[in-house]
């Protein structure tokens, strides 16, 4: 390990739970099923860790995203819910690797955070957008563990059903620490899924 570079971890729970998506962050190019070239990190080096975590607080699918067929995405609310624990993947990076990761979940913008800040207040919104609030987590082996989310709750905006790709991505890293059966049983009730997809429809994507 590189002792000059400063160390977080990034806790994915949406299409980046797929280490081959996550990893288009980091070197760039086009995750399968979506449109979306990302432009990648300016240190393309591989995370130096990653393990299963999870978040407590509940996992929506809302909004229409243009790279993933106009259909709803992954976000976490704000208010913490035991009996509704979003499964995530934590990947251990660089602290510029992290911020150029937001970056690129809010369209490539500059912007300028104190993650300090963040850890002091729990969370901070440094702009209105999808994903536009980071959120503290805790801390892992002495490091931060950051995510972010949308700026708003999830009784404040409509839900919306993921396309078959998007929630296929989400299915394959879940994959790596969960049954089948495990993953089923964890997304059929999420709102976005429940009363959007039927029980055959989430099972031909899930078993197949």
């Amino acid at each position: 390990m590189n002792e000059a570079k400063q160390y977080v971890w990034y806790a994915s729970y949406g299409s980046n739970l797929n280490s081959d998506r996550f990893l288009c962050y980091i070197k760039g190019g086009s995750p399968e099923g979506s449109t979306r070239v990302e432009s990648g990190c300016r240190d393309r080096s591989l995370p130096i860790d990653v393990s299963a975590f999870t978040i407590p607080y509940p996992l929506y699918f809302a909004k229409k995203a243009a790279g993933w067929d106009f259909q709803g995405v992954a976000f976490i609310g704000l208010k913490q819910d035991p009996a509704n624990m979003t499964y995530s993947t934590k990947y251990l990076v660089t602290t510029e690797q992290f911020l150029d990761i937001v970056s690129q979940e809010n369209g490539g913008i500059e912007f300028d955070i104190d993650l300090n800040e963040v850890i002091e207040n729990s969370s901070t919104t440094f702009r209105s957008s999808w994903y536009g609030n980071i959120v503290y987590l805790g801390e892992d082996k002495g490091y931060p563990i950051f995510t972010f989310t949308a700026p708003w709750n999830l009784d404040e905006v409509e839900w919306e059903k993921p396309s078959q790709s998007y929630l296929s991505t989400i299915i394959k890293g879940l994959r790596s620490n969960y049954s089948n059966k495990e993953i089923y049983d964890y997304i059929q009730n999420k709102p976005g899924i429940k009363g959007l997809y039927t029980g055959e429809e989430l099972m031909s994507i899930v078993f197949k």
